[in-house]
C-alpha cells in the first residue's frame, strides 16, 4: 500500500502548481458544498471567535478559509518532486535568530500554531537552518500515510519525534543543540491538567508541556508564524517570546503566546485551521481559575 500511494501521490506532484491549484478549486467545491467538510464546526468556531461579522461576512471567511486549507493539501503535494529551488521561491524566511543562537551554542524552543503552509515551512527551516530542527508530531493513523509524510517531512533532516513518545525520544536531545518545534494550540488530552485562558472569546485549554519544558532547561523560546502573501506564497515570521523561560512566573509564557498568536489570526484570520475542534472542552469550575491573557 506504501508504494502504490507514493507513488501515486509522486506522480501527482509532477503536476505544475497552476494545475493543483485548478484541482484545488475543483475539490473546494466538493468540499464546501456537497460533502461540506466540518463546515458546521468552521461556521460555529468563527461566529464565536468574530461576533461583530455578519452571516455573510461569517461565510465569506469560511470560503476563503477552505481554499487556503484546501491549497495547503494539494500544495504540500507537489513537495514529493520538488527541490529546494521551488520552496526558496515560495517560501520567505530570515533565520538569523537561530543563527544567532547557534552561534551561542543556545539550543531553543520554537511554538508554532496551526497555520498553513507547514510543509513548506518544515522543508524551508530544515534545509536551511545551522541546527537540528527536532519536531514533535502526531502519528496518522493509517500506517502505510504516517510513514508516507515522516519520509516528506524527515527528507531535509527534521527529526520527527511522535507526541505518544515525546518524553523518551527526547532525552537523546537533551545535551544536543537543536530547534525544538511544537504546534503549542492544540487541545490537551486532560483538560483538567491545562492553562485554561480566553482564546477568541471563549475559554480554551492549552497543553502545560511546551512552558514546561522551557522553564525546565531554562531555554530561549521563539514564536513562529506564517503569512499567505498570495496564492502559493508564504512568509515565516519569529519572535523571541523570551529569552529565558525559568525567568518566568509560571502560566507566563502560555499567556504571552495566547495572546500573539490572537492578534495573528485577528490579522489573517482565513491563514488558521478553524476545522479543528479546538472549543471541544467546556471550561468547569474544578480546572481553577481562567487566566487572564
Amino acid at each position: 500500500m506504501y508504494y502504490i500511494v507514493y507513488s501515486f501521490l509522486w506522480l501527482l506532484s509532477l503536476l505544475p502548481l497552476r494545475v493543483l491549484h485548478f484541482l484545488s478549486d475543483c475539490f473546494y467545491v466538493l468540499v464546501f458544498y456537497v460533502f461540506q467538510y466540518r463546515k458546521e464546526v468552521v461556521i460555529k468556531n468563527m461566529k464565536q471567535a468574530f461576533p461583530h461579522k455578519s452571516e455573510k461576512e461569517i461565510t465569506a471567511l469560511a470560503k476563503k478559509f477552505y481554499h487556503a486549507f484546501i491549497d495547503s493539501l494539494m500544495e504540500s503535494i507537489k513537495l514529493f518532486s520538488a527541490g529546494q529551488k521551488f520552496i526558496d521561491t515560495h517560501l520567505q524566511l530570515d533565520l538569523s535568530l537561530f543563527d544567532r543562537l547557534a552561534a551561542e551554542n543556545r539550543s531553543c524552543q520554537m511554538h508554532a500554531c496551526h497555520q498553513f503552509n507547514w510543509e513548506y515551512i518544515n522543508h524551508g527551516m530544515a534545509a536551511a537552518m545551522k541546527q537540528p530542527l527536532v519536531a514533535v508530531y502526531m502519528p496518522i493513523s493509517n500506517k502505510a500515510l504516517n510513514k508516507i509524510f515522516y519520509d516528506l517531512r524527515t527528507r531535509y533532516g527534521t527529526v520527527m519525534l511522535p507526541a505518544t513518545e515525546m518524553k523518551n525520544k527526547f532525552n537523546a536531545w537533551r545535551t544536543k543543540l537543536h530547534v525544538l518545534a511544537l504546534v503549542a494550540d492544540q487541545n490537551p488530552g486532560n483538560p483538567a491538567n491545562a492553562y485554561w485562558l480566553d482564546f477568541l472569546n471563549k475559554p480554551a485549554p492549552f497543553v502545560k508541556g511546551p512552558e514546561r519544558y522551557a522553564r525546565e532547561k531554562a531555554s530561549p523560546v521563539v514564536l513562529a508564524y506564517s503569512r499567505i502573501e498570495k496564492r502559493g506564497y508564504y512568509s515565516l515570521h519569529f519572535e523571541m517570546l523570551t529569552n529565558d523561560a525559568s525567568q518566568l512566573a509560571e502560566g507566563e509564557l502560555t499567556k504571552i503566546y495566547v495572546k500573539r498568536i490572537t492578534e495573528i489570526i485577528n490579522e489573517q484570520p482565513h491563514n488558521w485551521l478553524w476545522s479543528h475542534r479546538r472549543w471541544k472542552f467546556e471550561w468547569k469550575e474544578e480546572y481553577g481559575a481562567v487566566l487572564n491573557n
